[in-house]
């Protein structure tokens, strides 16, 4: 089972904003004759990019004994036997960023909420999200397109093992 990751309308247009922004302050600086401030923002805005593409989920998969968190360079996998619990927990305004991306190419990184505690996140829109709880404590907080149905397929895999 594979299912997409949607960004939030705010996520969306907080990555356009930035990148606009950035392309605005290149054409600026070009046009000034401070060409070397242009290449600055030009060499910041594809670090910023390359570390969205590194990070950014694009869709949570259940295949072969595993949950894949894909992104566009790479996949995450975390074997279902390592999955103790799983469950809909959407974050909240309190929810702090410790490490990694509030919006912009979605929310992934590190992040802490005083009920939950520390944890990894991969999703796109915070409507969407469960918390994948692993047996060593580690936690995740993913979102996708039908999180009940990503969801039950851990469950019955957990079940099954």
């Amino acid at each position: 089972m594979k299912r997409k990751v949607e960004l939030s309308t705010y996520s969306i247009v907080l990555t356009v904003a930035v990148i606009g922004l950035f392309v605005i302050l290149m054409i600026n600086y070009l046009n000034s004759g401070l060409e070397w401030i242009a290449y600055v923002f030009a060499a910041l805005l594809v670090a910023q990019c390359a570390l969205a593409m590194y990070f950014t989920p694009i869709s949570i998969s259940v295949e072969d004994g595993c949950l894949n968190i894909n992104m566009v360079l790479r996949s995450k996998s975390i074997p279902l036997s390592d999955i103790q619990s799983v469950a809909l927990c959407p974050p909240t305004m309190s929810e702090k960023r410790l490490l990694g991306s509030g919006g912009f190419f979605g929310y992934w990184g590190r992040f802490s909420e005083p009920s939950i505690g520390r944890y990894f996140a991969y999703y796109g829109k915070a409507s969407d999200c469960f918390l994948v709880r692993l047996k060593d404590g580690r936690l995740y907080m993913l979102g996708c397109v039908d999180p009940l149905g990503i969801m039950e397929c851990i469950n019955s895999n957990i079940v099954a093992r």
